[in-house]
């Protein structure tokens, strides 16, 4: 986004309130003009041409003005967001109409853009005929009260709006639970009413005097059943870490796969093993943990785990909910951290997912699994880019999960970074004792193998258990 934005023709009735001659003022007017300004973010618009096509969508979508405020220095970082949440918006099921950006040393305490921007903004909603109006943060209750109050239509925030597209995608019983928790973690201090609504219960004659308000009664049915999310939440968390402490038992080594929304995590996890996990073009499109058995090139068993995606300012609700499936990535042997190599600005991605990491590692005794950085969907960067992004990661893989490129090469690096539990070990297994040499095969990594006249002679790698059952077998030198 650039500093200084120019309006189309047929967007000027509307358009930047505060617009003025460039040729005629000072650098400081200049600047002060520019920092007044609530100014369009170009291309945020998917308004669609075939009026059909829009008839249909009218039916079905909110009509959405998008709103950020612009506190750095930085405008393609500015621009960035405001892209994401356009995406955000239209995964949730929305058309957006425009988008808008405040420059401010900080969000205004009362209205998030300031009073005289409000005024302005109202213009625009009712010139656009929007529904709702998105703002890129997360609103106290007082500041969504009063946008509310002055616009006249609904306004949620960042978080409300990833809080939503998760309850869309959430399909099993614990991510349902987790996302529900988090909405009502949410939605607890913002609980609001109207007129009768928050009068006290009944009325007249004989209920004067003290009583409970319904939003009193409303807390309380919500305490109530966060402690019943949480109670269940805990139950499951309890299921989840058996599974683990199973795979821990029998030597499995786990990998486990993080990274940004829309990263290409599930193709990543389906070009290694062929999971089959869903894939779609859209943000948080999997919010279920998919687990997958896997073999290195040498033989070696262990585990891939799909985790949920992240995003710049995720939600804190969130965070907190989704702790036992995120726990997953801090109980790994190897963290696979995907990039988005065609993303504008990956670097931000990967400070938005470390962000959460240390989130989760703060609260546990256990050190950072290692990082493995993966830069997926090379296919759609160029060689410019990619050069830059060799030279900004160093040590990554990169990789097509699309075109397979690079794909087996990372299988080999998982392989190298994996830590090693099993032995090696030369055994001699009498022909009679021929499921020792089964079991061998089936659990281990046969390395050599030679029929001698009385039995088996066998080189191989296992897993300590077996190690131990093959121990009379052993060949001492």
């Amino acid at each position: 986004m650039s500093e200084h934005m120019s309006l189309p023709e047929h967007d000027r009735d509307i358009g930047e309130p505060n617009r003025f001659d460039r040729a005629n003022v000072s650098t400081g007017e200049m600047e002060l003009a520019d920092r007044a300004a609530l100014r369009r973010v170009a291309g945020l618009s998917t308004e669609l041409e075939d009026i059909t096509e829009v008839e249909y969508r009218q039916l079905r979508l909110e009509r959405v003005v998008l709103v950020g405020v612009w506190t750095g220095s930085d405008a393609q970082e500015a621009e960035a967001s405001m892209t994401e949440l356009a995406r955000l918006a239209e995964t949730a099921g929305s058309e957006v109409l425009d988008g808008l950006v405040q420059r401010r040393d900080r969000p205004d305490t009362a209205t998030y853009i300031g009073s005289g921007k409000v005024a302005e903004l109202r213009e625009i909603v009712i010139a656009t005929g929007c529904d709702t109006v998105v703002c890129d943060g997360e609103l106290s209750p007082g500041q969504l009260r009063q946008l509310e109050e002055k616009l006249k239509v609904k306004v949620i925030d960042r978080t409300a709006l990833i809080l939503d597209i998760f309850a869309q995608h959430a399909r099993s019983k614990e991510g349902k639970a987790q996302v529900e928790l988090a909405q009502l973690s949410y939605m607890m201090p913002r609980l609001r009413g109207w007129g009768q609504a928050m009068s006290r219960t009944g009325g007249g004659i004989g209920t004067r005097g003290p009583g409970e308000t319904k939003l009193e009664t409303d807390k309380r049915r919500i305490n109530k059943r966060m402690a019943k999310l949480r109670k269940e939440l805990r139950a499951m968390g309890t299921v989840r870490e058996t599974m683990r402490g199973m795979r821990k038992s029998n030597d499995v080594p786990s990998v486990a796969i993080a990274g940004y929304t829309n990263a290409g995590k599930s193709s990543l996890l389906n070009a290694i093993t062929g999971a089959g996990a869903l894939v779609e073009d859209a943000l948080f499109a999997t919010l279920d943990p998919t687990t997958r058995r896997s073999e290195t090139p040498d033989g070696r068993v262990h585990t891939l785990t799909d985790t949920v995606g992240f995003v710049r300012h995720l939600p804190h609700q969130l965070v907190e909910a989704f702790r036992s499936t995120l726990e997953e990535v801090a109980d790994s042997d190897l963290l696979v951290h995907v990039v988005d190599a065609s993303d504008p600005l990956p670097e931000r991605q990967v400070s938005a997912v470390r962000e959460v990491f240390n989130d989760i590692i703060a609260e546990r005794d256990t050190p950072m699994p290692p990082e493995l950085l993966v830069v997926n969907k090379i296919d759609a960067a160029d060689e410019v880019t990619l050069t830059r992004l060799r030279h900004l990661f160093t040590g990554a893989v990169f990789v097509s999960a699309h075109s397979g490129e690079g794909i087996e090469h990372l299988r080999q690096v998982i392989a190298e970074r994996l830590p090693r539990t099993d032995v090696e070990l030369e055994v001699f297994v009498p022909y009679a004792r021929g499921e020792v040499v089964a079991r061998v095969h089936a659990e281990g990594v046969v390395l050599d193998e030679k029929h001698t006249d009385d039995g088996t002679e066998l080189r191989a790698r296992v897993l300590p258990p077996l190690a131990g059952a093959l121990d009379e077998f052993v060949v001492r030198h």
